[in-house]
């Protein structure tokens, strides 16, 4: 955390607005008093005044509308629909550390599981939990930065500051929606800071934020034809459906999940004397959150009554819902201080996230035929199930020292060194029996007893940073790191930066770094059972004697170098252009497998395809429903390596027009292409003779294989002009999102889901009323662009993806599926 002082400075530079460069930053530098435009690392600076310019107040939606290199998660699968993530330079999320004050953030326990998605496994922090409100800047390192920071920095560092003034205040109240299909919004917002004595200070944000579902595409295709009439072939206890809400829209899988936010920060310090501060930061939120899942038909669920009369207790068949209610809350407390040429910190995090899952609306199509057995007349079948909790926790403690020494060079040597130790723990709790009786409750299996545990494990790190210009306009930095978990072992990494400033106008500057990202507790202990209405894919956990069944050995640790080279340029009075070229090397990375076929129905018959994956399945204790077509596993595993090459481009510059007003212009452009070298190969008991109907015969499908590659788009340009005239200001923005695909297979069909070249415009018009009152209004996309359709398929009558919508949007889309978003925010500042 900065000083008082320093943290009051930063804060008013980086109220000036979205081009302002001359910020002292703490990230990707142990040297006091760096400013972001002399950083020998790629360092970008998102101030208060850009991040409020997005029509939901969210901090993802924030960052990825203003940073190039940042690409947002804009539709989940399943449980990771609730709780959406972001990634630097195409990479996974969980490659991105986030930092809050300088200090590491805990991670949600809602793990993505699904595979084919760049958001594949994430189990990161949770920027949705962070109210913008409370936030002075966000310093954004683009460069691995393990050796200064430990695992999880292979792409970079997100370090969200805190706003830290001691009086005055600001109030906001938004609200908006979709143009159509939904999506009505509204969030309050309230941040004030205060004095504490007579050298202190505490500055706290409380908001609300909710948001209702959308709903994209048409018609079930497994009812109804395209144009809405509903299908000869639908049985007469089927047809029920017409009376279902909505009809024949009936599927409302496809859209934003309906939430309701509440966050709370605070950030505290107080001024003892003598160089020597007391800090504190801390968060408490709570989110309840629901998605839908697929329809299911009348038929699903049956029941016959002791006297032998068979009903149907759903006759409109039902919309189940996967529900989450999050509690997530963190404490850091330090101190600091600093005498002649030496300086301290000692501090201490601790951060918890528990995310209790339901399926609601829903019902037990195995359990409840054994209670209506024993009834004479129908009953009313259970719809809502407790399906079980995860819970991550975190405690770091750390010791920070720096001390300069006069060696003769152009600057005093920064020697910086310091210690870390950390304790990480994710627990499953089972849900209630019903949840998992049988194949469980319809659309989301509910947790047993097999998926159950609490794991653990710790890791110390200790670390040496030396910082000096040997000569006049030479800068170099170099870091080392030791780190040893409990689980897997050691992991030694080190960085070297360097940055030449040729003159005042042009500086060259390079890294070369090693880095690793030890495998998350989710990832290696994670259970759980994905279904659908013709499938169900057993998650078995990496690090577990049912994986070993399968052939699968536990995870080890993934590895990386990182290079980059670049310039900063200042060509005339008021601008600042940035290059930076990249490339990241990832060895072992860590994926979630294809889904590993056990079993299919084909040709009216059951047909084995690896025995070792049904033996795993029961070896975990998994009962399927008998009624399905396809039965498999997935597993996170070491997967592949990859090479990530890129290049970022940032312009700044700012005009002044006099009479007519001032603008401040971004620009930025970010290249990524991201290939696998290697691929490891399958198990050799899973598949060694795969029958005709099969054509996976490795370890990552061709599906997940594109998550990895295609997925985000290779380009994204982001540009924009801030103006501004008396008490008028337009913000007019600009995304250009490149070309991203995903290959998908439906009965043996492939096909590559292209999504073009997309411009997307954001505009914000506002007024200040009084100095103290401002109101504005705008729209993001604000040309309603949207994704294409997954195309239909008519000779195997479904969509290419095998989904049960007709005319769905392509989820995978870089700037979501619900087209433009109209809203109205006030503000109050005090």
């Amino acid at each position: 955390m900065a000083s008082l002082a320093a943290a009051v400075a930063t804060s008013a530079a980086a109220a000036a607005g979205p081009a302002e460069v001359e910020e002292v930053i703490v990230t990707g530098s142990r040297v006091t008093g760096m400013k972001a435009a002399d950083s020998a690392a790629p360092i970008q600076v998102l101030g208060a005044v850009a991040m409020k310019q997005v029509a939901q107040p969210d901090l993802i939606q924030a960052m990825a509308q203003n940073l190039p290199s940042f690409n947002a998660q804009a539709y989940g699968g399943d449980a990771a629909n609730l709780t959406l993530s972001a990634a630097l330079r195409g990479l996974s999320p969980n490659h991105t550390l986030v930092l809050i004050n300088g200090k590491r953030r805990h991670a949600t326990g809602n793990l993505a599981v699904l595979g084919g998605s760049p958001y594949s496994g994430s189990a990161t922090a949770d920027l949705g939990l962070i109210p913008v409100g409370a936030i002075d800047h966000v310093e954004v390192l683009q460069d691995g930065a393990a050796a200064q920071y430990g695992s999880d920095a292979v792409a970079g560092v997100v370090n969200l500051i805190l706003k830290s003034a001691s009086s005055g205040g600001v109030a906001t109240v938004t609200g908006g929606q979709y143009y159509k299909n939904g999506g009505k919004s509204g969030a309050w917002s309230f941040n004030n800071g205060m004095k504490l004595g007579e050298n202190g200070f505490i500055n706290f944000t409380v908001e609300e934020r909710y948001h209702e579902f959308s709903r994209q595409g048409g018609a079930d295709r497994r009812l109804f034809n395209r144009d809405g009439t509903l299908k000869s072939t639908v049985s007469a206890v089927d047809k029920g459906v017409l009376n279902m809400a909505g009809s024949p829209n009936v599927n409302n899988i496809i859209g934003d999940p309906q939430y309701n936010i509440y966050n709370g920060f605070f950030n505290a310090g107080y001024d003892l004397g003598g160089g020597v501060e007391l800090y504190s930061s801390g968060s408490y939120s709570h989110r309840n959150a629901d998605s839908y899942e697929n329809y299911r038909v009348p038929s699903k669920i049956s029941g016959k009554t002791s006297t032998g009369v068979t009903y149907y207790p759903l006759p409109s068949g039902f919309n189940p819902t996967e529900t989450l209610a999050e509690d997530d809350y963190s404490f850091t407390g330090g101190i600091k201080g600093s005498m002649d040429t030496f300086t301290w910190d000692l501090s201490s995090t601790y951060g918890q996230d528990a995310d209790k899952i339901y399926t609601n609306n829903s019902a037990n199509a195995q359990l409840f035929p054994v209670l209506a057995a024993v009834s004479a007349t129908p009953i009313i079948p259970q719809r809502d199930f407790y399906d079980g909790q995860f819970k991550a926790t975190e405690w770091t403690t750390n010791a920070d020292f720096v001390k300069t020494f006069e060696i003769g060079a152009a600057t005093p040597l920064n020697f910086a060194f310091g210690a870390e130790y950390r304790k990480n723990t994710y627990s499953i709790e089972a849900g209630e029996p019903s949840s998992y009786y049988g194949a469980g409750a319809q659309s989301f299996t509910g947790y047993d007893p097999s998926n159950a545990g609490e794991h653990s494990r710790h890791d110390y790190s200790g670390y040496v940073d030396f910082a000096v210009d040997p000569i006049k306009d030479l800068h170099v930095d170099l870091a080392g790191r030791y780190s040893k978990y409990s689980d897997f072992g050691d992991a030694t990494v080190g960085k070297l930066t360097a940055r030449y400033d040729f003159s005042p106008m042009f500086a060259l500057r390079g890294t070369i770094s090693s880095g690793f990202r030890a495998p998350t507790l989710a990832e290696e202990f994670y259970s759980g059972t994905n279904v659908s209405p013709s499938s169900a894919a057993v998650q078995l956990p990496a690090n577990s004697a049912s994986a070993l069944i399968a052939g699968f050995q536990p995870l080890k640790p993934e590895k990386s170098k990182n290079y980059s080279i670049g310039f900063v340029a200042h060509p005339i009075e008021r601008m600042q252009i940035t290059l930076d070229a990249y490339q990241i090397d990832i060895t072992d990375r860590i994926q979630t497998t294809g889904f590993l076929y056990g079993s299919i129905v084909s040709g009216g018959k059951n047909n084995v395809i690896s025995q070792a994956v049904l033996d795993s399945i029961t070896a975990h204790g998994n009962t399927l429903d008998s009624g399905i077509s396809y039965a498999g596993i997935n597993v996170f595993t070491n997967a592949v390596d990859t090479r990530t090459k890129g290049a970022e481009l940032t312009v700044t510059y700012s005009t002044d027009f006099g009479e007519y007003g001032h603008v401040d212009w971004t620009g930025g452009f970010n290249y990524n292409e991201t290939k696998v070298t290697h691929q490891n190969p399958l198990p050799a008991q899973d598949f060694s003779a795969l029958p005709a109907i099969i054509t996976q015969n490795t370890l990552l499908s061709s599906s997940a294989l594109t998550g990895l590659t295609t997925a985000t788009p290779k380009f994204k340009i982001v540009g924009g002009g801030y103006w501004t005239l008396g008490n008028w200001s337009v913000n007019l923005r600009e995304s250009i999102y490149g070309k991203s695909s995903t290959l998908v297979s439906t009965a043996n069909i492939f096909t590559n889901l292209e999504i073009p070249t997309a411009a997307i415009t954001d505009l914000t018009v506002a007024y200040k009323v009084t100095p103290a009152l401002k109101v504005e209004g705008g729209a993001n996309n604000l040309f309603d662009k949207k994704p294409p359709n997954v195309p239909y398929l008519s000779s195997i009558g479904r969509p290419a993806n095998g989904s049960n919508v007709y005319d769905a949007p392509m989820t995978s889309s870089p700037y979501g599926i619900n087209g433009g978003y109209y809203y109205a925010r006030v503000t109050v500042t005090f």
